[in-house]
């Protein structure tokens, strides 16, 4: 685009964790003031060539974005995680896609800046999103690619529950080399009953 105990039913307010020493990590909901902090945390080699992103993103480009994703009615969640004041990382949810039985599945995305790997960011932003799937947002099923050879990425996705469900041959083009994917999913761990019938 995360240790995040404690963020749980604090989504609507900045959440602030503490790693060791380390200024404070504040996950909250993008804005399209955010969209220099996309650009820059997108546009890092090291950074792009994990995800699907494409090299020279453009401020104006990411502020287009934003304001897409953000439009009032739609069903997306855009998180990042700050510290002091720049953004280190960023999380999201979108529809798995526009039809109806589809509605309880949505697409993960998630990125740290290599600077900020290893120091709870990616927990703290894989806590934030689990909590808003699990309890407020409906849904049963979160889904996500992932290249075969980022074990990292692998590790903290397994640790909140995703499992491999598939491998995608040549999934996408990768530095000049088509690289594999797998295909990783996580379903809710307890979804809510419906309401007991009144007598």
């Amino acid at each position: 685009a995360a240790g995040g105990a404690g963020l749980g039913g604090r989504l609507g307010r900045r959440a602030g964790l503490t790693m060791g020493a380390a200024s404070p990590i504040t996950v909250r909901r993008a804005t399209t003031q955010d969209a220099a902090g996309y650009a820059r945390m997108m546009g890092d080699p090291a950074a792009y060539a994990g995800l699907l992103q494409m090299p020279y993103p453009s401020e104006e480009l990411w502020k287009a974005r934003l304001a897409e994703t953000l439009a009032p009615g739609k069903p997306d969640l855009a998180l990042v995680a700050e510290r002091d004041g720049q953004l280190i990382g960023s999380a999201g949810l979108h529809p798995a896609g526009p039809l109806p039985r589809r509605r309880h599945a949505m697409y993960f995305g998630i990125s740290v800046v290599p600077s900020a790997q290893r120091q709870g960011v990616g927990s703290a932003l894989m806590q934030a999103i689990c909590d808003y799937a699990d309890r407020w947002a409906q849904l049963l099923r979160l889904e996500l690619h992932v290249f075969t050879d980022n074990a990292a990425a692998i590790a903290l996705y397994r640790k909140f529950g995703f499992e491999i469900e598939g491998t995608l041959r040549g999934y996408a083009l990768r530095d000049g080399v088509y690289a594999d994917s797998h295909v990783m999913a996580r379903l809710h761990p307890n979804p809510p009953p419906p309401p007991t019938r009144l007598s």
